[in-house]
């Protein structure tokens, strides 16, 4: 098995081995490995100082900012409070200085008492109770060996718990599915106890000792398990219920938020009562000696038992699940399931779930369920999208002040506290933080301060003052804002340039709105510009495209920070050239508005920008969605498919930003239609969406997007916002098959 040994952040200490119920479905007493019985009930001193010291190195070894201890048993309670206490000591003092230590017990609850929280509160130690539901649910199992119901105490330890004093170290209740259990009175027993989470667990099986299905349903857990989402739902999701989390991340493209869902690594490691080191505890379930590893705390360090074969294969994510399971849409949700619930005799591990039916429909009826309110306002909204991206460059300049963190000096005080002024006006900055080439300035700040280049925490003053000026100078405000100057060219984004001359080529200017325009004053007097879009001496506005029913997009060849291509930003343009070249584009759009209609008003609605670019083009760069770099030449037929291909993979590119459209990319190889090797999900689903959108100029790429969109029904890499795109592309192409 290739791959870095995955360090374990979670160590379940097992403090006692043996318990004080009977409980018929518990995998260490009930089940294939009866190895409890020949181990100590106690953890001794000498394991409890071997665990501590090797979690300690292992730490360090891992650099690892925290690790989890969870105290384990049988009952661990029934160690008593001095061993406990001991436990807890030995540990403290073991990380101290070297890792952050989260202590954490499971318990049934029977023997909790005051002595035992007041010592749990002393080392900060998060208590979880097991709990079936409602009485008739949990005496269906959890019951003493005489056959008394442990509800009642179980219900004072709850209670206890959730006192004042002692609810931060609360951590939730644990739940075991019985199908025969009424779902709604489970959930709504759980629910009025108030506890901080629910975990649902399924009962530990595998295909040689399957869960037991008493209606013969082949998805009678997952039934179970939608009834209590139903009412979860109804109720407001009022308790965290981490087996519903886990789906609703997995779909939206996040980890998997347990052990029993979703691919990722396994990084748990038990120390047993005798200080034998073994994989997770549910292996007992398989057969005997199934959780094995032949390490122990005195003789091995945990790096040993990480590079353990049966550890390497829960660490492996997708390569760790067979082909059956590689190949299931829902394998980034269900991660084939719990490992040990995998097993059957013949073929150990390499199978699909017991429960493989019933993941299957969890993650579905989820996903069916929540996938309206889940998927991201900006893949069905342009208008999100673009808000979306504004709050982005907002965050960014946040950012940049941030990282500044005084260094600006103080022309960057001055700017950002003008700035701040400007902002509370109706309008404030909006107009020149959605330039495009805001962005692209934000971020090379935040690059050239990262690098440490020299004058990196000076540049951005300059830039921000100068938006704050042309902000200003759009709205009118009565503000005077001083901007500094270089080459003798004053620069307002979104503006204009003024040259200045009499006044060196560098220097401090104070820009104030007038009327139409704008005054400059400098050390060498007065400019006034009285229109702002009409060229004056010295002034070179940027120009608009708007014509002949063309949006009203700017000409931007100004502004320094346009050469963001990857191809040469031209420089600008004469007055025949760019005449020339607007008249081109607006009969371009023209074109576009008359084969494709509907993107030509999205597109319109979406970019602001336009500049010209050496190069085929069109040239996407670091700054959202709104500018095309386009080239030069080409007539209106030709500029038409550039600009649509531009907006296709800018709004493309525009969505990945604010959103996940697929997770685990490349974990997977796809065909692609246009070309021989495979390709990642991200690649497949790029070119679709750009093939889909040019369909009316370029015929052929229709039959291509359509055998994309087919392989991408099948992908388990789409997230539900991804699936929502994927919709709306078939949507797109059907349109055109059946001529509406």
């Amino acid at each position: 098995m290739t791959g870095p040994v995955v360090p374990f952040r979670e160590i379940v200490l097992k403090v006692h081995s043996r318990c004080d119920l009977a409980c018929d479905h518990c995998y260490i007493y009930e089940h294939a490995d009866q190895s409890w019985r020949t181990r100590p009930k106690a953890i001794s001193d000498e394991a409890i100082f071997w665990t501590a010291l090797r979690l300690a190195e292992h730490a360090k070894k891992h650099a690892l900012p925290s690790v989890s201890v969870i105290l384990h048993g049988g009952e661990p309670l029934l160690a008593g409070p001095s061993r406990l206490r001991r436990i807890c000591e030995e540990l403290t003092a073991a990380l101290d200085g070297v890792a952050a230590l989260d202590l954490r017990i499971h318990t049934n609850g029977l023997q909790l008492s005051p002595r035992y929280l007041d010592l749990f509160d002393e080392f900060g130690v998060k208590v979880g109770i097991s709990l079936d539901g409602d009485k008739a649910a949990n005496d269906r199992h959890r019951r003493f060996a005489d056959g008394r119901s442990s509800h009642p105490l179980v219900l004072k330890a709850v209670e206890l718990l959730g006192q004042d004093r002692y609810r931060h170290l609360n951590l939730g209740l644990l739940c075991t599915v019985d199908v025969a259990n009424d779902p709604v009175a489970v959930h709504d027993a759980l629910m009025e106890l108030d506890p901080p989470r629910i975990d649902f667990l399924l009962p530990h099986a595998t295909w040689d000792e399957p869960p037991p299905r008493p209606d013969g349903s082949p998805t009678a857990y997952a039934d179970w398990l939608l009834t209590v989402f139903d009412r979860w739902e109804r109720h407001g999701r009022r308790v965290p219920v981490r087996l519903f989390a886990s789906v609703l991340s997995t779909l939206s493209g996040g980890p998997g938020l347990t052990e029993s869902l979703g691919l990722t690594p396994t990084d748990l490691v038990v120390v047993e009562t005798d200080g034998a080191l073994e994989q997770v505890d549910s292996l007992k379930t398989a057969y005997e000696g199934a959780a094995a590893t032949g390490f122990n705390v005195f003789d091995h360090s945990f790096d040993e038992v990480a590079s353990h074969p049966g550890v390497r294969a829960r660490q492996l994510g997708l390569a760790g699940v067979g082909e059956t399971c590689r190949q299931c849409p829902v394998v980034r949700s269900c991660g084939g399931g719990l490992y040990t619930h995998r097993y059957r005799s013949g073929t150990d591990f390499d199978n699909t779930s017991v429960y493989c039916t019933d993941l299957e429909a969890l993650v579905r009826g989820i996903e069916h369920r929540t996938a309206a309110g889940s998927v991201p306002a900006a893949v069905t909204d342009d208008g999100d999208l673009r808000t979306e991206q504004h709050e982005l460059t907002r965050l960014l300049l946040a950012d940049l002040n941030r990282e500044l963190d005084g260094r600006g000096g103080e022309e960057w005080a001055r700017a950002w506290e003008l700035a701040g002024a400007v902002d509370r006006r109706p309008g404030g900055l909006d107009d020149v933080l959605t330039h495009p080439y805001t962005r692209g300035w934000l971020l090379g700040a935040l690059d050239a301060l990262h690098e440490d280049l020299p004058g990196a925490a000076l540049a951005p003053a300059r830039r921000l003052a100068s938006s704050v000026a042309a902000a200003v100078v759009r709205g009118g405000l009565d503000l005077p804002v001083r901007v500094t100057y270089e080459g003798g060219v004053l620069l307002l984004p979104t503006l204009g340039e003024l040259r200045l001359t009499g006044a060196g080529p560098q220097g401090t200017a104070e820009v104030q709105p007038v009327e139409k325009g704008f005054l400059v004053r400098t050390a060498g007097g007065e400019r006034r510009v009285a229109r702002l879009d009409e060229p004056g001496t010295g002034w070179r506005p940027v120009r608009r495209l708007g014509r002949d029913g063309a949006p009203d997009l700017a000409i931007d060849d100004l502004d320094p920070y346009r050469d963001c291509f990857g191809v040469p930003a031209l420089p600008r343009l004469g007055l025949a050239e760019a005449a020339d070249w607007t008249g081109r584009l607006a009969r371009a759009w023209g074109v576009l508005r008359g084969r494709a209609p509907e993107q030509a008003a999205a597109a319109a609605g979406s970019l602001t920008t336009l500049t010209p670019v050496a190069g085929p083009g069109p040239a996407l760069g670091r700054h959202g969605l709104g500018a095309l770099g386009i080239p030069l030449h080409g007539g209106a037929g030709e500029l038409a498919p550039l600009l649509l291909r531009g907006w296709r993979r800018a709004r493309f590119q525009a969505l990945l930003e604010v959103t996940d459209l697929y997770a685990d990319d490349g974990w997977w190889s796809h065909p692609a239609p246009w070309q021989e090797a495979p390709v990642p999900v991200s690649e497949l689903l790029a070119g679709a969406y750009e093939r889909t959108g040019l369909r009316a100029f370029e015929p052929d790429s229709a039959e291509a997007a359509r055998r994309a969109l087919d392989t991408l029904d099948r992908a388990a890499e789409l997230t539900v916002g991804g699936k929502r795109l994927l919709a709306q592309l078939w949507e797109e192409a059907d349109r055109d098959r059946h001529g509406r």
